[in-house]
């Protein structure tokens, strides 16, 4: 009889537990950094174009007035 081959089994101590846990928590917190910074990048970026609409439209219109 062939000896039976085992798969090598996973033992999950506390403190590999906490190292997931923790690298975990890491990789979301950092993801959720860039997100919230592109979030706010867009959200400048739109306020500026906004301004930038708003002051062009008032110099054409005065340029307007006074031909």
């Amino acid at each position: 009889m062939a000896p039976a081959l085992s798969q090598p089994t996973v033992r999950l101590t506390p403190g590999t537990a906490l190292a997931l846990v923790g690298g975990g928590t890491a990789v979301v917190l950092v993801v959720g950094a860039v997100l919230v910074s592109m979030l706010l990048a867009v959200a400048i970026t739109g306020v500026s174009v906004a301004v930038c609409a708003v002051v062009l439209r008032y110099l054409l219109a005065s340029d307007a007035k006074r031909r």
